[in-house]
Order: C-alpha cells, then sequence, then structure tokens
C-alpha cells in the first residue's frame, strides 16, 4: 500500500528545512545516474527544494559513470551526480568540476545468487570462490559497473587487498545499472558488486539471494556517490550553488530520518519508477545511516582510491584532490 503525501504535509516539512533561495533563476544542466545513492538529487526535486532554491533542473539521464565523464568533457554538463572514481577520472583529463557534497559512504554490496550464496554460508570468501568453481566447472560470474565506477573499484580493491586473493578468482563483467539489474533476475550472472536499490529488488525478487559482503568489508570508509559543479557555474553564481548545496544537505536529512517519506519521492527515478514503494522504501532503510553530505567525510577514502585507482591503471593522470574539492561551499551552505 502506497503512502499518502498530502500537498500540505509535504510543504509544512518542507518549511521547516528550507535552504535560502538563490539571487536569480538559474538554469543548470545536471547529469545523474537512475540508482539510491544520488537520492538528494530525487528528493530535491520532488520536494520543490530545488526550484524554490532558484534553479530550474535540466535532467540528463546516465547508465554509468564514465559515460557521464565523457559528456563533463565536452562541457555537456553544469552538474553531476556521479561516483568519486568516475569524478576523479574527469577531473584528472581536463574537466573543470569541483566536488562540492557527498552523498553517501560505503555504498557498495556483494549480492550473491543462492548457489554462490550457499558457499558463503560457512566459507570465508576466498574458500567459497574455490567451492563454487570445483563444484560449476566454472569461476562465478560477477557483474559490476564499467571500469573506473566506484562499484569496479571497491570490488577490486575487496579481491586484491582485503581478501589477498588473485582476480583471477572470478570472472567479472562489466554493465550498466539496467543491465546488471537484469543479469541477476535472470540468473546469467553468480552475483554482483553493486550498489542500491539493485541489492534490495534482487532480495526481493529471487529466493535464496543473499548479501554476502557490504560496505566496510570491502572497502573501509569507502566514498561513493559525489555532487560536482563546474568550476564556471562556481565562479559565476555562487549564490546558486550554495543554494543547491543546501538543499542537498536538507535532503540528506530527510533520507536518513524518513525512508518511508522519501521513498515515492526516490521511487519515480530509479528503477524506471517501476519498482515496488516497500522495496524503495527498503534500500533507503538500509542506506539510512550511509547518506552523508559531508565531503570532509570522504577526503581520507577518496586518497586510498585515488591511489589504487593510479595502481590498477584505471585512473591515468594523478589527480590533485584539495584541487577537485571546494569544501568552503559545504561550510557556506550548512552554516546558514
Amino acid at each position: 500500500m502506497k503512502t499518502a503525501f498530502p500537498a500540505l504535509i509535504v510543504a509544512a516539512a518542507w518549511t521547516a528545512i528550507a535552504p535560502p533561495a538563490a539571487a536569480q533563476q538559474t538554469e543548470m544542466e545536471i547529469g545523474y545516474m537512475p540508482i539510491l545513492p544520488v537520492s538528494q538529487l530525487f528528493v530535491g526535486l520532488e520536494t520543490g527544494a530545488i526550484e524554490e532554491a532558484g534553479i530550474t533542473a535540466d535532467l540528463v539521464e546516465f547508465q554509468n559513470g564514465p559515460a557521464m565523464v565523457q559528456a563533463l568533457l565536452a562541457g555537456q554538463l553544469d552538474v553531476a551526480y556521479l561516483g568519486i572514481g568516475p569524478a576523479m577520472v574527469a577531473r584528472g583529463r581536463g574537466a573543470d568540476i569541483k566536488v562540492v557534497a557527498s552523498n553517501v559512504v560505503e555504498q557498495i554490496s556483494i549480492v550473491a545468487l543462492p548457489a554462490l550464496a550457499g558457499d558463503f554460508a560457512d566459507k570465508e570468501p576466498a574458500e567459497a570462490f574455490a567451492a563454487f568453481e570445483a563444484r560449476e566447472g566454472r569461476k562465478p560470474v560477477i557483474a559490476t559497473f564499467p571500469v573506473g565506477s566506484v562499484p569496479q573499484t571497491v570490488l577490486q580493491y575487496w579481491i586484491r587487498r582485503e581478501l589477498g586473493i588473485s582476480p583471477d578468482a572470478i570472472e567479472t563483467i562489466y554493465q550498466g545499472a539496467s543491465q546488471v539489474q537484469q543479469a541477476l533476475l535472470t540468473g546469467a550472472v553468480d552475483g554482483a558488486a553493486i550498489l542500491e536499490p539493485i541489492v534490495s529488488t534482487t532480495l526481493d525478487r529471487v529466493e535464496g539471494a543473499q548479501v554476502v559482503a557490504a560496505g566496510s568489508e570491502l572497502f573501509p570508509n569507502q566514498p561513493g556517490a559525489v555532487l560536482a559543479v563546474r568550476e564556471a557555474l562556481l565562479a559565476d553564481n555562487p549564490e546558486a550553488v550554495d543554494a543547491l548545496v543546501a538543499a542537498h544537505i536538507a535532503a540528506t536529512e530527510q533520507l536518513s530520518s524518513d525512508p518511508a517519506g522519501t521513498a515515492p519521492m526516490v521511487g519515480k527515478y530509479v528503477g524506471g519508477g517501476r519498482l515496488p514503494e516497500a522495496v524503495i522504501e527498503a534500500a533507503i532503510t538500509r542506506s539510512a545511516e550511509q547518506f552523508v553530505a559531508d565531503p570532509n567525510r570522504i577526503i581520507e577514502g577518496t586518497q586510498v582510491m585515488h591511489d589504487f585507482q593510479a595502481e590498477l591503471g584505471t585512473l591515468a593522470q594523478p589527480v590533485d584532490l584539495d584541487a577537485l574539492f571546494d569544501l568552503d561551499v559545504y561550510d557556506r551552505a550548512s552554516s546558514k
């Protein structure tokens, strides 16, 4: 049964936490993926907070972070809600972007379908992978996002650093969000290193599917999705950027405190708007403590990820992280 949202209740709730409006109406081309880690955008849109902040949002949907990197390099976006990995890649390749807020931390989980999940029941991960191969006559197939994305990086970090085994212990395939979900639901893969709402959808629809490793088990303090803006936008209209981040902070608080209330807002955008509201609510509830807006929280983890990606070769150019982040925007927005 869907939760009702009378207009007056939503308006009253928003009035209490509304960010200051920007000085002028500003049109922004905003790139995003239809995934739970960028829920702040969806809540800001549905509460009207972004519009009230003086921002007209022109939305551009992407299926993966690397595709958004190409758009940023082509100068096609003013704002991007994307993974910290692609953000570093974009900055390293010359995109004039600044990370002004975090969205979520420790967002990636390993969800396994029944056959592989069974091997994890009484075995350590390395032993579980080996047992699966011995029984099935092939390596377990794990889906994740494309090379350079946060899920792919976290999967490799877990395999190489946390488990200390060869990446050849599994077969990895790289897909977009909808393709990973379809592969899990049809049994085309044995598991995935992936984020919400794909995790909750799989648990809901595949009997016996389980999360076999999550969050800090994979990559302690891993940074996830972030809010990045063009330097030109920041220079030309800092008031609008401050107002966007203020709305972002308010949305983060709503997501953490009210999964049931924010579920319909998020559900309009993720999964093509077709996922059951209960699945979206479960995904937000599971992620409630992981929604973090303060970019200071992810500085150290970003340095670790930067160095690891450089080692893997997925970050071709080193990135000056001091230049990637603009922490002053968050400080201004959070103090108002």
